[in-house]
């Protein structure tokens, strides 16, 4: 039941963000969930693989490499969803950042640690 919540908390924040952020687009609910669970499988699946691969460079830049793997992760995610776009890479990074910040907070107000 918490993941079910978690996934529709994703996709409220990436429809709020996309109404506010120029150059994020979705185009209604349908798509919003399916970027949800699309981000949950590749940042399940393929994050972990691209921080090994590129752990020297995260460690030369102390983390901050870490903000370019959520954007590609983001314009993967715009790749496969339908109704989802990103206009360039720098809108992803933004969007990303702003997600995880987003979802943070709606995590903390909704959802219950028994």
């Amino acid at each position: 039941m918490k993941l079910l919540v978690k996934l529709v908390l994703t996709a409220i924040a990436a429809m709020v963000l996309a109404y506010f952020l120029p150059g994020v687009h979705v185009s209604g609910a349908w798509a919003a969930l399916s970027l949800a669970v699309v981000l949950g499988l590749l940042r399940l699946i393929v994050r972990p693989l691209l921080v090994i691969f590129t752990l020297p460079i995260t460690v030369l830049t102390l983390g901050l490499f870490l903000f370019v793997i959520n954007g590609i992760i983001i314009f993967l995610a715009s790749s496969m969803v339908a109704g989802f776009r990103v206009d360039n890479f720098g809108i992803a990074i933004l969007f990303s950042l702003l997600l995880s910040i987003f979802q943070s907070i709606l995590y903390a107000v909704f959802i219950r640690e028994d």
